[in-house]
């Protein structure tokens, strides 16, 4: 028997369903209306895709908030990347840029990193001051993206093409390699490295009496299965509305890769802000540095496999911009994010990168 106000909390899974089935029944009907209906209507699936894993995201912080730290923190970003994952994978079966991946993984460092990060301290410095968290959990997390991200995105540059399923099968191995250890350090004997010892939680916590904590998990689980079904659903005729949509219409190249990595982040972003507002850095730490880790050597190898097994490889090498880019980022964070306290002055530096990076995407470079 459906409990009493469910349907009420799940509405926006039950609009994405309608949804979905509405856009699989007319998706020939829209890819022929013209432009402009094409485009609101693959908007409109955009927008139903964020509602959905909102509500992916919020039964994945029931999970976390029933195992707590640094689990909580893991299921929160793995939820992000596999919405991410599915509906690059889903994209990538049409007729996409053969840079989606590199440009999706580079515009998700960007925005967890400077838009999360920089927004969070910005706002959260306003209003608190200085914002303590543990620095051991920044240190292992800026180590982690910078090698993943040579290993993954700089050094293919130099790969000769003849090469490429061999790096690419080294590529799969090291990401493998890396997360498997950082897990094992995660929610083993470095576990400390990603928690912080804050004052007993209060009605500012974003974290306390959340709706359902002290219920059972299988019903989390279920939803999140089936949102993330339905975002793949949705997922793929958002890959045809947009491609036909935005053909000959001077939209930027990195646009879809943008809007890929706004969908994964969008929840992110608002579990952050809470928790920078509740005076909770810890949180905001491990939720931007984990996603953009977990992104990087998780998404990785799972589009390589893809590569290796349809026999055509992506475009992984970066351009000398987005490298420029992530090097500065990553050298901003390892300086603001050393000392264990962060301040409006250092989120305004990552807000100010986030900034600069729209504009280089809007210029188209």
């Amino acid at each position: 028997m459906i409990k009493p106000g469910l349907l009420r909390r799940e509405r926006f899974l039950i609009i994405a369903l309608l949804v979905a089935v509405a856009a699989y029944a007319g998706e020939h009907e829209i890819l022929a209306a013209g432009r402009a209906p094409t485009l609101i209507a693959a908007f409109g699936i955009v927008a139903t895709i964020i509602l959905a894993s909102t509500r992916v995201a919020h039964h994945a912080e029931l999970l976390a908030v029933k195992v707590g730290d640094p689990y909580g923190t893991m299921i929160l970003t793995l939820s992000a990347v596999l919405v991410e994952v599915v509906v690059l994978a889903i994209m990538m079966q049409g007729e996409s840029s053969p840079t989606l991946v590199r440009d999706t993984i580079y515009a998700a460092v960007m925005l967890d990193i400077n838009g999360i990060i920089g927004l969070a301290a910005l706002l959260g410095g306003l209003r608190h001051g200085e914002q303590p968290y543990n620095d051991d959990s920044s240190r292992t997390y800026s180590v982690m993206i910078l090698t993943a991200m040579g290993i993954s995105m700089i050094v293919p540059e130099f790969v000769p093409r003849e090469s490429w399923q061999l790096y690419s099968a080294f590529t799969i191995c090291a990401m493998i390699a890396l997360y498997t250890l950082f897990l094992r350090l995660q929610v083993g004997q470095h576990s400390y490295f990603f928690s912080y010892a804050y004052p007993r939680a209060g009605r500012g916590d974003p974290h306390a009496h959340a709706e359902g904590d002290d219920g059972p998990a299988l019903p989390s689980i279920l939803v999140i299965l089936a949102g993330v079904v339905l975002i793949g659903a949705l997922a793929e005729v958002m890959s045809a509305t947009l491609t036909t949509g935005l053909q000959g219409t001077g939209a930027p190249p990195a646009l879809m890769a943008v809007i890929v990595a706004a969908i994964s982040a969008a929840p992110e972003i608002l579990t952050a802000m809470r928790a920078a507002l509740a005076n909770r850095m810890q949180p905001v730490v491990n939720i931007a540095m984990g996603a953009s880790l977990s992104t990087v050597i998780l998404t990785v190898p799972v589009m390589e496999t893809i590569a290796l097994y349809t026999g055509q490889p992506f475009i992984m090498a970066m351009t000398p911009v987005q490298t420029v880019m992530v090097a500065i980022t990553l050298v901003v964070a390892a300086i603001n994010l050393n000392d264990g306290m962060t301040n409006a002055i250092e989120g305004m530096t990552h807000f100010i990168l986030f900034a600069t990076f729209l504009m280089l995407t809007l210029i188209g470079i």
